[in-house]
């Protein structure tokens, strides 16, 4: 029976990495890397995006959500989310939406992780990070809202995800701690966006003094470089591993 279920559980796996593989290669067939960083296809498309969310909030809205929390379940990293949002939807919808899909997405990363990927995710990252267990112990909501406030402690976003396995987090406290804990650093990243949304609506070509010097630019950037050391401290204070 414990085979049984073993080789379900197998499956499912193995699905979803072939879900994941087919995903990001039929996305990526239909995206030209050069257009995404081209000024020029950038500003010819923008009014056309911004026209169409217009005519269209609600549904554009809802398909992004979707869409965020489906990035988020194949492991996507969270910047090119987060400067959509806030480039599309502005600052204030654009964190909302934002820090909500990253809260439902990555609770249901965290959940098939759980049930399929437990063995895998503790053969791989339990000698690393053991010893944070204690921490989170403790109090598990407080601790993992740190963990998020502090970006991970600098562990790259789809492996922060679903390292919670190894403290086996209750899905309530993952989902309140990933909504409380993200807004600061996701916060910087959407203001960042809607920055350049503005910045390329007021100038015709792409100027790196004028784009250092726009205070919806520099803000958001010096903003995010507070964040890392603040996070570098709360890491040091609360998730020591000595």
């Amino acid at each position: 029976m414990k085979l049984g279920s073993r080789n379900i559980k197998l499956l499912i796996g193995v699905f979803y990495l072939l879900v994941l593989f087919f995903g990001l290669y039929y996305l990526f067939s239909f995206i030209d890397l050069k257009d995404l960083t081209s000024y020029g296809f950038i500003k010819s498309n923008k009014d056309i995006i911004i026209d169409y969310k217009n005519n269209n909030f609600i549904f554009l809205t809802i398909g992004f959500f979707i869409f965020s929390v489906i990035w988020y379940l194949l492991l996507g990293f969270a910047g090119p989310i987060l400067l959509f949002s806030g480039f599309i939807f502005g600052k204030w919808y654009g964190i909302l939406i934002a820090v909500l899909a990253a809260s439902v997405g990555t609770t249901c990363l965290y959940l098939l992780a759980k049930l399929f990927f437990t063995d895998l995710i503790k053969e791989k990252l339990e000698p690393k990070f053991s010893k944070l267990k204690t921490n989170f112990q403790k109090n598990e909501l407080f601790y993992f809202t740190l963990y998020r406030f502090a970006g991970g402690g600098g562990i790259p976003y789809g492996i922060q995800n679903v390292l919670p396995v190894l403290f086996n987090i209750s899905i309530k406290n993952y989902f309140i701690g990933t909504f409380l804990g993200s807004w600061p650093t996701m916060f910087i990243t959407v203001a960042l966006g809607a920055g350049i949304e503005k910045y390329i609506d007021t100038n015709e070509n792409l100027s790196f003094l004028k784009i250092i010097s726009s205070p919806d630019i520099y803000l958001p950037i010096l903003a995010f470089v507070l964040m890392i050391l603040i996070g570098f401290v709360v890491k040091k204070l609360f998730f020591n591993k000595n």
